[in-house]
Formats: structure tokens, C-alpha cells, sequence
């Protein structure tokens, strides 16, 4: 096992990091200062009640309480998704379709092939991974399709005026959402190992466990990542862009 240790001592040494960044904010006048204390301090106080919560679950080993876990992280995830969808009708329930189906089918997978065990050591975190990834791809998606409803307001319109349907009428633009909301897994995929060591090896390695198996788990959280934000891309660009149009299927003004 590895010999590091983390102290209070030196998590206030490492706080002068944050110092750097906030003098950076304050010189260039970014007017970022207050945003970074905000976002350092809740970080801190969520890492800390979450690490007790997990200290709590892990030690009683018990499968309500690893569900009841899985049930949260899905449902504020979903939540923090349908947010970045603002002004898209339904975005929440469609973003929990989404990540339930997009978390449940990936974790199934996992748990089945034996790639992992079902004990909430190791199904919370990854719940986490899963359920934060398809989050990130959904509001690139709904980010895409209001911007791309918008500039092409009237392309969607000639095209109902021919007679197609809403969904032959919105198809490139689903293609392209769906695409955005895939592509930065896709573009860190093609990096791995050359550029960036991910959490989950880097993690492993500083525990002390041997690179190549550290490699073997990274490449599994590889696939679980790239079929996790294809299920969520899809589902929620598939729900989302009926919210566009009316109960007429007239493509909506606002």
C-alpha cells in the first residue's frame, strides 16, 4: 500500500494552490474571486458530509442503503441536467429517464459480466461516475438543441410546410446534439495514456495497486463511460425534442 498520507496540516498548506488562483482572478480583474471562495468552500463542506455518509454506508454493507444511494445520486443528477435544459418543458423527467436507464443498464452490465461487485465500496463511486458523465453529455445536448432550434428556425419550418413529420423535420438536428453530447468522452478517449491519467487509474496507483491492473480497470471505466453518455445522448435528445413543438406539432415561437 502506498505510504501517502493527507493531514489537516497539509490540506491548509495546499489551500495556497487556491491562493494562486484567486490572486490570478484579482490581477487580470475576472471578477472570479467570489465564485472560486463559494465554490472551495462548498466543496469542501459536500466532500466532507459526503465522506462521513460514505463511511457510514460502506461499514454497514447493506443493500437498501447502497439503492438508496444510487436512487439519490440518479435523482440529483437528474436535477442538475434538466437545470441546464431551462426553457426545454419536461427537461427533468426526461434527464431522469435518461440517466436511470443510461446508470442502470451500464451498472447492470458491470455487475453481471463481473467486472464488479455489488457492495457499496464499489457501486456508489461508480454510480457517481456514470450518473455525473451522462449529466455533463445531457446539458450539451439540450445546450445544442435550443442554439441549433434557433438558428434553424426556419429550415424546421420549410420542412413541416413539405409535409414531414417532427421528427424527419428535427432529424439533423438530433444527429448533431446527440453527437455534442458524445463527443468530449469520445475526444478524452482518444487521449488516454498520452495526455491524461484518469481518476480511476491515478486513483488506484496512489493507493498502491500495480499500474497494469490500474490499466484493466481505466479501460473498463472506458467503456462504461462511452455507453453511458451514448444511452443518456439518446434518450433525452429522443424526449427532448418533442418539447419543441406543440400539441399541433408546430414547431413553438419562444
Amino acid at each position: 500500500m502506498s505510504n501517502l498520507t493527507v493531514s489537516n496540516s497539509t490540506l491548509m498548506l495546499g489551500f495556497s494552490l487556491v491562493v494562486v488562483a484567486l490572486i490570478i482572478g484579482y490581477v487580470e480583474k475576472l471578477r472570479i474571486d467570489k465564485d472560486i471562495i463559494i465554490g472551495v468552500i462548498r466543496a469542501i463542506v459536500q466532500l466532507s458530509i459526503v465522506g462521513y455518509i460514505l463511511k457510514f454506508v460502506i461499514k454497514a454493507d447493506d443493500i437498501w442503503l447502497t439503492l438508496a444511494c444510487f436512487v439519490i445520486i440518479v435523482i440529483n443528477a437528474s436535477w442538475n441536467a434538466g437545470k441546464r435544459g431551462n426553457g426545454i418543458p419536461k427537461a427533468f423527467q426526461s434527464s431522469l429517464l435518461a440517466i436511470f436507464v443510461g446508470t442502470t443498464v451500464t451498472l447492470g452490465t458491470l455487475v453481471l459480466t463481473g467486472s464488479i461487485k455489488f457492495v457499496p465500496e464499489q457501486i456508489v463511486p461508480v454510480t457517481g461516475m456514470i450518473a455525473s458523465n451522462i449529466m455533463v453529455a445531457i446539458g450539451l445536448c439540450y445546450r445544442n438543441m435550443k442554439q441549433t432550434y434557433t438558428d434553424r428556425h426556419q429550415q424546421v419550418l420549410e420542412k413541416l410546410a413539405l409535409g414531414a413529420d417532427i421528427k424527419l423535420a428535427s432529424l439533423d438536428i438530433l444527429r448533431d446534439s446527440i453527437k455534442s453530447g458524445m463527443q468530449p468522452t469520445i475526444d478524452s478517449i482518444k487521449t488516454l495514456g498520452l495526455v491524461s491519467l484518469p481518476g480511476m487509474m491515478s486513483g488506484l496507483i496512489f493507493a498502491g495497486v500495480d499500474p497494469v491492473k490500474a490499466i484493466k480497470y481505466q479501460i473498463m471505466v472506458t467503456f462504461m463511460l462511452l455507453a453511458s453518455t451514448s444511452i443518456g445522448s439518446i434518450i433525452s435528445c429522443y424526449l427532448g425534442y418533442k418539447q419543441f413543438f406543440n400539441d399541433r406539432k408546430q414547431l413553438r415561437d419562444e
